[in-house]
């Protein structure tokens, strides 16, 4: 991907119509007691008060909405790990289509009942996120579907939505952390943020049980690497090159953080926030709770990418 071609501050200004026509701006809080114990001023950016739990179904109901009339008749294919597909089931009931999602074969139970709930045919394939996905462009292939992928342009415009309430709300903020998986919603947070306040520092995190993206972003070339994290909004392995090209192109930082800090800050966002993240959820807040020193005194923004955790998880986690 060269310049000419990533989605711009504009393609994001063309989705809101799209989006807004189903979804309200989400909530923007300043958490106190959160604050003190970061140092900063942290505010929370809640997708996770999305009608799926997810700020991915900004990019769907944008990626719906630009589909031809023969798209829209040979149906939706794509392949997630819960909230990708959510964001596509969502969009395609809101549209009219059919929507065919492959999942991992230990995909969240939760997030499997609620693509189903939503009107989409949901297929079991392959022991992760990366395997369901090769299988399920293929069965696009041979059926004449629209593949979706989980960093298409129109996507990243949508979900740049957020990315103006933010600067819209809190004009003087210093950073903005965000979850990466495949990269979608850090890249529509850098393209808005960075157009329209360059000093703006954009901070990506990643679980450094799956480091894929984070290890290409420093390489400058595409690393696949290991994926064992519970996280799996952030569970992929390998790298995407439309979303690294925007990577390289405006992140300031590219920050790693263990499963068991992600998990510790699950419980602190419970106890200081009253929210349920999801494992993705979380790693902007175990980012900024690990590397607490380097925004002392700033106003800080910690994307809650979701909160589709499964109940056993958080029994699990609470008892660790």
């Amino acid at each position: 991907m060269n310049e000419q071609t990533m989605p711009t501050l504009q393609d994001v200004l063309a989705a809101r119509p799209h989006v807004y026509r189903y979804l309200q701006p989400t909530s923007l809080h300043h958490y106190p007691t959160l604050s003190a114990l970061i140092g900063a001023e942290v505010w929370i950016k809640h997708e996770n008060h999305q009608p799926v739990g997810a700020f991915k179904v900004r990019g769907g109901l944008n990626m719906a909405a630009n589909l031809t009339a023969a798209e829209r008749a040979a149906g939706l294919f794509t392949a997630s790990t819960g909230n990708h597909g959510q964001s596509i089931a969502y969009a395609a009931r809101a549209h009219g289509i059919q929507a065919t999602i492959a999942v991992p074969e230990d995909a969240n139970p939760g997030k499997v009942a609620a693509m189903r709930a939503l009107g989409a045919e949901v297929v079991h394939h392959g022991p992760d996120f990366d395997a369901a996905r090769e299988w399920m462009m293929g069965v696009a292939e041979e059926k004449n579907g629209c593949f979706v992928g989980p960093t298409e342009e129109l996507l990243i415009a949508g979900v740049g939505t957020y990315a103006l309430e933010i600067m819209e709300a809190l004009p003087d903020v210093a950073a903005i952390l965000v979850p990466v998986g495949a990269g979608s919603g850090v890249c529509g947070t850098s393209i808005v943020a960075k157009t329209i306040n360059p000093r703006v520092q954009v901070i990506a995190v990643q679980s450094a049980q799956a480091p894929a993206g984070q290890r290409s972003w420093a390489a400058g070339e595409m690393v696949e690497a290991e994926m064992n994290t519970f996280a799996e909004g952030v569970a992929t392995r390998v790298p995407f090159a439309n979303t690294q090209a925007i990577m390289r192109r405006y992140l300031d930082d590219f920050l790693l953080v263990d499963d068991a800090a992600i998990k510790r800050a699950i419980v602190t966002l419970l106890e200081h926030t009253h929210n349920i993240a999801e494992g993705a959820g979380a790693v902007s807040t175990a980012a900024a709770l690990q590397n607490s020193g380097r925004f002392t005194g700033k106003k800080i923004v910690l994307v809650l990418s979701g909160g589709n955790l499964a109940v056993e998880k958080l029994k699990a986690i609470l008892e660790e």
